[in-house]
Formats: structure tokens, sequence, C-alpha cells
């Protein structure tokens, strides 16, 4: 007797075939037949109608903390993804020091917008090795989970308070690629850094990793060489990549001989020169053997940003001091019109870089306010208020979000969603220089909904603007990125596979409302949106969401370097 039949349903089996009717038996964990199946079974699925597909794979989460307090790693769960990997741009949270702990919780308030008063709250930080914190993790999660080794946790653990501002001595180098590769030892699946300007600390300085030479860099990425099933990440920046951030990356790969994915590329007709140029990047890393991927984003992506975090704010010239003041200091800095007149041409300033169109302060909408008589506000462009109150646009903005203590969010334009943009995504999904992904679920909590990136594809993607069809979606979902990181037996729906199964309904896949859920430790909230359309979620052949709920269990596994994934190596690494 089958533990569960799937019956009736329609058969997309992540490989890019043709989809077909098809029942799936599930035994053990295991897919153990495929096609028309007769006899009993513990549980049977009625999926006439319905899809029946592998569970999506995230390769790029932050949910390192969240996972002590949700082991179904919500909203992802709910919207089919059934693998995740964390632990991306260099912000794991192991290995960890009894002093590092502290900073990394600050780190990551400030860096990914994780509520510092949940992170106190909810995480242990009673770990010291990579291995002890996987060993926490085990039968305690609904999916199954990798963790990169951060670059940033590394380096403040080896280096203490010298992590940030200070080049590293031979010992201090030679002692990271040590803890590196006892973490790589102890089942984390690769090496992960950011040399991205707007990656700063609680402090608002750089991150640890921003301050490594390109010695170390090459250094830690060479120790993922050593050992079987591991892989790269990193973040070089925005824009147009120079030269040189070309060559580091390629550099990168072949010194771990492994592909090497960035974060991000957003299409969008606003842009198409700059993700064609990105994309070189790929082709100059294959001239020399090397493989670098992009991590492209599907939907667009909105942004929510304010003057208390200030991530995003503090890219723009003159405003990465800035916000490193406490909240009282900025008030006061920014109720001075010759100060707020400095920063606001600073900021406009060619100085800017990739990032000066923020500063076009007419085009940024009002998101979200904090006090009643502003409510009215929400929705509208500075431009319109700055016109209507006889201000200049910063002017508006900034005695706005005064008015309210700096806690205004304000949402700037990130993107069309035009045909012309609906086509560069497509293009971009089907360019074997990408990878689907780029979802930060975890992070960004009152800033990003991005991580509703796989029903995004399958809703706006297939069914509503048909850019892509239904099989090369799910392939890109799910086999692009297991054999992008080499994972074991997951990805397909095929006999001796494991079960990781998603079931639902193509008429009706889709995203919700993105809404504010008040459900994190201490009370603090986090943007949220529900999936619409998935019906059943199984990980290794146990059903963990069934509709809008869980069901309680966690047949998740920690998934650890080399038992659960094999290498992937590139052309000019070998050797």
């Amino acid at each position: 007797m089958l533990d569960t039949l799937i019956t009736g349903g329609t058969l997309v089996d992540g490989t890019g075939a043709p989809r077909r009717a098809a029942d799936v038996g599930i035994q053990d964990g295991r897919i153990v037949a495929v096609g028309t199946i007769e006899g009993t079974a513990k549980q049977t699925i009625d999926a006439k109608g319905k899809v029946v597909a592998p569970g999506f794979i995230d390769v790029h989460t932050h949910y390192d903390a969240q996972v002590f307090w949700d082991g179904m790693l919500s909203p992802s769960c709910f919207h089919g993804v059934t693998s995740i990997f964390g632990g991306n741009c260099g912000f794991s949270i192991a290995p960890l020091s009894p002093d590092a702990g502290d900073y990394l919780m600050r780190m990551l308030a400030r860096v990914e917008g994780m509520p510092l008063e949940s992170l106190q709250q909810g995480v242990p930080w009673s770990w010291t090795s990579f291995g002890e914190y996987l060993d926490l993790l085990e039968g305690n999660l609904g999916v199954n989970a990798g963790f990169m080794v951060g670059h940033s946790a590394v380096r403040r653990v080896v280096m203490g308070e010298r992590a940030v501002g200070h080049q590293a001595t031979p010992d201090e180098l030679a002692a990271m690629v040590r803890l590196m590769e006892e973490s790589l030892e102890a089942g984390g699946m690769g090496f992960s850094s950011t040399v991205a300007r707007t990656h700063n600390d609680g402090n608002g300085e750089p991150v640890p990793s921003r301050h490594a030479s390109r010695e170390e860099l090459i250094a830690l990425a060479a120790s993922v060489r050593n050992f079987e099933g591991t892989t790269l990440e990193f973040l070089p920046g925005t824009g147009v990549f120079s030269e040189d951030e070309m060559q580091l990356m390629a550099d990168l790969s072949l010194a771990a001989n492994r592909p090497l994915n960035w974060n991000v590329m957003v299409p969008s007709s606003q842009n198409r020169e700059t993700s064609e140029k990105q994309l070189s990047a790929s082709d100059f890393a294959r001239r020399q053997g090397a493989e670098v991927l992009a991590l492209t984003v599907p939907q667009r992506m909105h942004i929510r940003i304010n003057f208390t975090s200030g991530f995003v704010f503090d890219a723009l010239a003159g405003m990465d001091e800035f916000f490193k003041l406490p909240i009282e200091d900025r008030i006061q800095k920014l109720s001075d019109p010759s100060f707020r007149a400095e920063l606001d041409a600073t900021a406009r300033s060619k100085a800017s870089g990739a990032f000066r169109g923020i500063a076009n302060w007419e085009n940024m909408l009002v998101d979200e306010v904090v006090k009643p008589e502003h409510q009215d506000l929400v929705g509208r462009s500075i431009g319109e208020i700055a016109e209507e109150q006889g201000k200049t646009p910063f002017d508006a903005m900034i005695d706005l979000t005064l008015a309210e203590d700096l806690k205004t969010s304000f949402s700037p334009m990130t993107g069309a969603d035009d045909k012309e943009t609906w086509q560069l995504r497509s293009d971009a999904w089907h360019d074997d220089r990408t990878v689907i992904g780029a979802s930060d679920a975890g992070a960004h909590l009152d800033m990003i909904d991005t991580f509703a990136f796989s029903t995004q594809v399958l809703g706006p993607g297939v069914r509503e603007q048909g850019v892509i069809s239904l099989e090369e979606a799910v392939r890109q979902l799910t086999d692009v990125p297991a054999r992008l990181y080499g994972l074991k037996e997951r990805g397909r729906v095929e006999e001796g596979w494991f079960a990781d199964l998603v079931v639902f309904d193509p008429d009706t896949v889709g995203t919700g409302p993105t809404y504010t859920r008040y459900d994190m430790p201490a009370g603090a909230g986090r943007l949220y949106a529900d999936a619409e359309g998935i019906e059943h979620v199984f990980v290794n052949g146990v059903e963990v969401v069934r509709g809008q709920n869980a069901t309680g269990e966690l047949p998740g596994t920690v998934l650890r370097s080399g038992r659960d994934t094999s290498s992937v190596e590139v052309p000019g690494g070998a050797g």
C-alpha cells in the first residue's frame, strides 16, 4: 500500500517535457511510481484539473534566523517552495563567537531589514561552529534548507572588531580559510560574499566583507573547490559592471572551480541596456572557462524605504555618513535648511552613480504613513505634493518624514511593468546565463515582496502575459536551480527521487495582495502575501501545506554539501 497516491492530475515533471496525464505514487518519502497506478494508498488526493509538479527551489533567501521561530519558512512554503538556500550575501549567522552575536544581529537588522527585537528574542545565539548551527535545525524544518557560509560572519569571528576598517594579516587570512573549510566540512553549501555599496552594518559602516582584499576573496573562494557539492554566491555591486568587476567574478569561479551566481538583475524597458551589459559578465567569464550566472527577479520590485533604517537611501552620495547618526541627530540635521540643501544636491550628483535615479524625489510615492492626518497623502507622488504645497520635492518629502519622526515609508520607481518589460523578463528567463530567483525571502521584511517569485512566474508570467510556457516555467523553478546547486534527486518528478511536490490550479495560481502581518517574535510585523491556487505541498513525501494552512508536519531535511549535493565544476577551474 502506498503512503500517498496523487491521481488524475496533469504532470509537469520539471524537465521541460510536454505535460501529460499521470498519477504519482509516494512511499517512504520517495516517488515510487509515475503513470497509471493501480492499487490503494493511505491517502489519495484527487488532482483532476490540477497540475502536479516538483516543489520549487529558492536559491537566494535569508531565512537563517527565521528558522528558529518558523520552521515552515513562511510564506515560501505556501507558494510551493520545498527547498531553500540561505546564508547569502555573506550574511550567515554561523560560525559564531561570543562577541559576534550582537554585531551580527545589528548588521542583519540594518542590512537585511530584520527587526532587531525579533532577532534578540527569537534566536538562541547559542552555537559556535557552523555544524552546531545546522544541528540545531535538524527535525525542526518544514522544508529542505541549506546554508552558505557567509564571508562577513567568518571575518567577524576571526578578526573581531578589526573586521571593519582593516585588511586581514596573513595569519588572519589563514585562520579565515581554516574556519571556512571547517564550516564547509560540516555541511556549508559554499562561500557567499558582497562588495555592494548598499550593504552597511548596524553602525552604518561597510559590512566586513567590503573591507576584504581581492587576495582574501580569492583565497576563500579557492577553499570551496576542495569540498564536494559546494558553490559560490556573490554581490558585485550595481549597475553596469566594470571590467575589473567582471574579472573578479570570473576569477572567483575559476579559483573555486564552481559556478558563481550574482544578485540581482532586474530587466525593465527603463534599463534595457544595463541588463544586456550585466549579462555580458557571463560571456566574459565563459571565454576564460569560468561560469557566472545572474539571478533575475521575475516581477516588478515594489520597494518601501524610509529615513529610519536608511537602507537604499544610504547608497546615495553623502547619505552614508548621515545614516550613521542617531535618529535624534538625523532629525536635527534635516531641520537645518542649509544641511538639507547640501544633502539634496550631493545625492542628486553624479557621485551617486547607478543609484542617482532614486534622487528624482518628484517620482517618489508616499507608501505608508503613521499619523492619521497624513493618510490622504498615501499613493500620491512627492512631485504632486510639492507642487500643491509650493515646495521643492526634497523639502516636501523631508517635511513629511520629519512630521512622522522619520517613520514615513516611500516607494521609488523601480522599473516598468509594460509589454516591453514583460518581453525582456521572458528573454531573461529563457537565457542560459540567468536563474530565476533573487527572492530575498526572510529579509527586507518592511521593504520588498519578492518572496512570492514562484507564483508570480506562474500567474502573471504564464497565464496572464503568456511570455513563458507552463512546462518551461516549472523547469526554471525546479530543475534549473537544482542542477546549479547539484541537488541530488530533487527538482524533477522521477521514480526514485525525493517526493518534493506541489499541486496547483493553473487557472488560479498567483499571488494575493501584499499586507503587513504581525506574527514575528516581540510582535514585529513583516510584509506578507498569501498564495493563490496552491492546493498541496509535499516535502520528502509528507504533506506540509493544504490550501492556506500548514499541516503541522516538519519533514524537511537540513541540506548538507556532499551528502545532499554533488559538485558542479567549470571547464577552466579543473585541476
